[in-house]
């Protein structure tokens, strides 16, 4: 079962975009994934990262509202698995709309005195 993304940024789901902003800035401080590198904080700050990239965006979060507001009323009975919410918001296309970026992935630096790029 999928957490609720507006628990793990502990913010309202009337919560301003500022607000979802803010949360996952402290968070992330929380987290410091550049200082902490063991496998537990990274698995929580990949959760809140996705948790961000859901609820700022205001298509995807529409969206999983609706997703969530109708799984909420429409209960699977027990032993039955129900779709998650977030596992439809990998097939989402906005016309017009860009291709979700890549995670940053960072790698150590080659640099040789007097190179330029």
């Amino acid at each position: 079962m999928e957490p609720d993304l507006y628990a793990v940024l502990g913010v309202a789901p009337s919560a301003t975009a500022g607000a979802i902003t803010s949360a996952f800035r402290r968070r992330a401080w929380e987290l410091r994934p550049d200082t902490r590198v063991d496998a537990v904080t990274a698995a929580r700050f990949d959760e809140v990262r996705t948790a961000y990239e859901t609820l700022r965006d205001p298509v995807r979060r529409a969206v999983y509202d609706r997703a969530c507001e109708r799984s909420s009323r429409h209960r699977a009975p027990s032993g039955a698995a129900a779709a998650s919410p977030l596992s439809r918001l990998r097939y989402l296309f906005v016309p017009g709309g860009a291709a979700p970026e890549p995670p940053l992935r960072a790698g150590p630096v080659h640099w040789e005195p007097g190179e330029r790029p």
